[in-house]
């Protein structure tokens, strides 16, 4: 199915400030629809016809659909349109007619017309029409909820005509909660409650105030309930925005262990302030869980810093026990080990400073590369070069695959650019001398390719069982721990080629 920008381009003349205005509207109309019981159908005009074209549609959760069948996408023309063009041509809301049957469902239609207000904050053109479709089958006499809730509808139809509905949204904000299911507050223009439903009055109850909503002063309120004074400042100057036609952000409300979500809507059908809606939800239980995970997130981070610093000693005792060591082998394998258990440290520190449990890899790697050109023992300056990205790896992949690509560096440039008998000229950088890793995704695997243009693997070279004790780590870690192929060879045109592949789907190995 087609999105609604894809729709609106290929069948209309809007423009791109009509079409952003539609997908506010939509991204905010679940509201209106719960509280009208109705199925809200976004139409637009077609070019060059007299037919509308929906665009977007959204169901009640208050109330029984009109519609079974999807209506995106859907152009209609004719009589069965007459509403609509009577709508967007006159620019008023339509709610004349009899009801009309959607098979064996009775429907009630209206039209709202949808403006677009101009940069002076005039009312603009008409560039849509919402259709109001209300299912009748369960029509009945409403109770006083009911009855508010299309008071509260018609109120905010009367601001989607004049252009003032839906609200500019703020950073950050989403249109899920709080909705008109977790608690309604109406306030008159002097900011006092008309009405509260039942599952408002419980919310404020779980604040502590056990009285009847209506009647309060609900800024006033606010500031009495709240545990923080300034927090209920806050909630309160919400309150007073929304009554002075403003549209506040979402406001949080703690109080005797509880938490509640506000959100503020004034009422201004046709420009004349009349009061406001507030929206509330008891996210007690949200926020406590929150809390949990932030506290279990840190308590990871501290267990990552901890490690780091572990590895960290653990590296400068190696070290200092390679100084006292007078064998040069032993030395050269001590101060091997210093610089994996430093690429392992690499991992973790990165960790200690991340929310979840992924590391931005390309740093990592590029330190990793740096470290490798600076240690190794050779005299020929070797240029360090990343092409591609790695992305976000997990702290499995990550740890395993530092420690390969450290050993695969170290190798390509101590072995590709051997020791020479003649030294360089100071700051002397040898021809072409370069080892570049690439990286890049494909379906599901990370491939990556360490090279050099060194001189390349001995011609006795067994890829299964040569190498070092570096490249025995590389493919004890390659095929046990990534679960991937290694594969080492030499290039065409001189040097040393590396390849390897590791899955990033699937289970990771315990």
């Amino acid at each position: 199915m087609s999105t609604l920008r894809e729709l609106a381009e290929e069948h209309t003349q809007l423009r791109p400030a009509d079409v952003d205005h539609l997908h506010r509207i939509a991204g905010d109309w679940q509201l209106l629809s719960d509280l009208s019981f109705a199925d809200l159908l976004l139409w637009v005009p077609v070019d060059g016809d007299e037919s509308f074209l929906c665009v977007a549609q959204v169901r009640p959760t208050t109330a029984p659909t009109a519609y079974l069948d999807d209506q995106v996408g859907r152009i209609v023309g004719g009589p069965e349109v007459a509403h609509l063009t009577i709508a967007y041509s006159q620019g008023r809301i339509w709610r004349e007619g009899d009801p009309v049957w959607y098979g064996d469902v009775p429907a009630r239609h209206e039209a709202i017309p949808v403006r677009l207000r101009t940069t002076d904050g005039e009312a603009g053109e008409v560039i849509a029409v919402v259709g109001r479709d209300t299912n009748l089958s369960t029509a009945r006499t409403p109770s006083q909820l009911e009855l508010n809730y299309l008071t509260t509808a018609d109120d905010l139809a009367q601001m989607l005509a004049d252009g003032t509905f839906p609200p500019p949204r703020h950073p950050g904000e989403t249109t899920s909660a709080p909705r008109v299911g977790d608690g309604l507050v109406r306030l008159d223009a002097s900011g006092k409650v008309t009405y509260a439903s039942p599952n408002a009055q419980s919310a404020y109850r779980r604040l502590g105030f056990a009285s009847h909503l209506v009647g309060e002063d609900l800024a006033a309120l606010h500031r009495r309930l709240a545990t923080d004074p300034l927090e209920g400042t806050d909630a309160a100057n919400g309150i007073l925005a929304a009554l002075r036609g403003e549209a506040p952000p979402r406001r949080e409300i703690d109080a005797r262990g509880a938490t509640m979500l506000t959100r503020a809507l004034p009422l201004m059908p046709a420009g004349v302030p009349i009061g406001a809606l507030v929206l509330v939800r008891d996210i007690t239980e949200v926020r406590r869980r929150d809390r949990a995970l932030i506290t279990k997130d840190a308590t990871i981070r501290e267990i990552h810093h901890r490690v780091k610093n572990n590895l960290q000693t653990v590296a400068a005792l190696l070290r200092l026990q390679a100084r006292r060591v007078g064998i040069p082998a032993a030395r050269a394998a001590l101060e091997e080990s210093v610089r994996r258990v430093a690429s392992i440290a690499l991992v973790h520190e990165t960790l200690s400073m991340s929310s979840d449990e992924a590391v931005e890899f390309d740093g990592i790697v590029d330190r990793v590369a740096r470290a490798a050109a600076e240690v190794a023992a050779t005299d020929t300056p070797v240029r360090m070069r990343r092409e591609g990205s790695f992305g976000v790896l997990p702290a499995e992949i990550a740890t395993s695959l530092v420690m390969v690509l450290n050993e695969l560096l170290l190798n390509a440039v101590e072995h590709g650019f051997p020791p020479s008998d003649a030294a360089p000229e100071p700051g002397a950088v040898a021809a072409g001398a370069e080892v570049v890793v690439s990286a890049h995704r494909f379906r599901k695997q990370l491939h990556v390719t360490v090279d050099d243009n060194g001189r390349g693997l001995p011609a006795d070279f067994d890829a299964e069982r040569g190498g070092n004790l570096g490249l025995q780590i590389v493919r004890a870690l390659a095929t046990g721990e990534l679960r991937g192929s290694i594969e080492l060879r030499n290039r065409a045109d001189g040097g040393t080629e590396a390849v390897l592949v590791v899955p990033l789907a699937g289970p990771r190995p315990r």
